[in-house]
This record gives C-alpha cells, structure tokens and sequence, in this order.
C-alpha cells in the first residue's frame, strides 16, 4: 500500500471518533436559554406577575371564571344589599375592552360584593358607596391604591394583554396605615384583573377574596368625571 493510501485510511478511521466527540460537546453543553424579555409601562421595568404570584393566588387568579359563576347565580337568587339594575357592565364578564392601561390620577371607586362564603344563608350581593382611590406612576409601575374605607387594598398592576393587567397587592383594614408590599403578609395578599369597561371607567376584578363574597369588583371612574 503506498503513503498516500494509508495517510486516507487514518483519515477515514478518525472521522467516526470526532463526530462522536463533538456530538458528546454538544449534549453535554446546551445551548443558553435566551434572555427574559423586560415588561415595560411609562419608563419602569416590571418584572413577570408570574414570576411574583404566590401559589394561593395564581390559583385564584385561574378560577376566575368560576368565581364569576357561582357569585352571578348567587346574586341573582339570594337576597342583598343596595341594586344590582344600575350596573350595567359592571357585572357583565364579558364587558372588558382594550385598550385597558388607566391614565394616572384620582378616581372614585365603589366596591360591589357577589356571591356569599356562607351559602344560601348570607347576602347574595352588596352595593357599596363611593370612596377615594389613586392610579399613580412608581418607578416599579403603575400603582393602585384605594385610599378611604374600611378595606383599603394597594398593589402594582402589571401588563398582561390589551384587555386585562394583573394587579397584585395587600389589603389594610379600618385604621391601619397603607397597605405593605405583596407577599409580606399571605392573608392579605390579592390578586386581581384589571379591566376597562367603559369610554371612562374600569374595573378590578378581585376572584376568591379572603372573606364574604367570592367575588368582589372595584368600580373605578376619574374624580372629574361627571358620572353617577
């Protein structure tokens, strides 16, 4: 056999080993996984409700629909507290528009409760009245905050899609001073949708809350409107 033969045999004998090598580089070293993708809203980084919801809450927050079922049925059976006729899409599940991002400023709001934790024996709804509440920028996002009342939640509200933002926050009772941060206190925590029903008006639409209802909304207009 000549040089040059035997220089192309090994060649050829070496080609089998190297693949393999390299093949075995290649799945012991995976490639990165590529970088997170930063949620922006008026100049502030949030970081992915996802990466923030405690367990408790993100099962709240999927059962969203069941919430809204059984508390309508509720309603709309079992006796209650103020009237649900005036409402409009309030009550409507499906009423949400986009764009839903609310301008920063003051609003008045109004909790409406529906459904009862207590069957059949307690209020099937309550109408609240109005109170003051704040949508304000923060360098962590925007925040909503209800600032009068007995039960006043606050929290970040995060970008989801062009109908809904995730808020995510805490609840203060009677004269407690503002409501902590997310996470320091489990049973108050909340999770909640934000939603825009209206040319003017919003929602908060809280599934599963700690006490009373199983569904409670957050009515939401600017201070200058003129709506009743």
């Amino acid at each position: 056999m000549s040089r040059s033969s035997t220089r192309f045999s090994r060649s050829r004998a070496l080609v089998p080993g190297a693949l393999a090598v390299g093949l075995l580089a290649a799945c012991a070293t995976p490639p990165p996984p590529p970088p997170a993708v930063p949620t922006t809203t008026g100049g502030a980084v949030l970081r992915d409700w996802r990466g923030v919801v405690t367990a408790a809450d993100r099962d709240r927050y999927q059962r969203r629909d069941a919430a809204w079922t059984l508390a309508l049925q509720q309603a709309r059976r079992q006796p209650g507290s103020g009237s649900l006729s005036g409402l409009g899409d309030l009550i409507d599940p499906d009423a949400a528009r986009s764009p839903v991002a609310p301008p920063v400023g003051d609003y008045r709001c109004r909790t409406v409760k529906l459904g009862s934790q207590g069957g059949e024996d307690g209020l099937g709804y309550v109408v609240y009245g109005w109170f003051a509440c704040r949508i304000e920028r923060t360098p962590a996002g925007l925040k909503f905050s209800k600032l009068t009342g007995s039960q006043r939640p606050g929290g970040l509200l995060f970008p989801e899609n062009d109908r809904h933002m995730v808020f995510l926050g805490s609840m203060a009772l009677a004269s407690e001073p503002a409501a902590g941060s997310y996470g320091q206190r489990p049973d108050r925590d909340m999770a909640a949708v934000l939603e825009r029903i209206g040319e003017r008006r919003w929602r908060l639409v809280i599934p599963w809350p700690a006490n009373e209802s199983n569904l409670d909304l957050i009515e939401l207009v600017p201070a200058a409107s003129t709506r009743r």
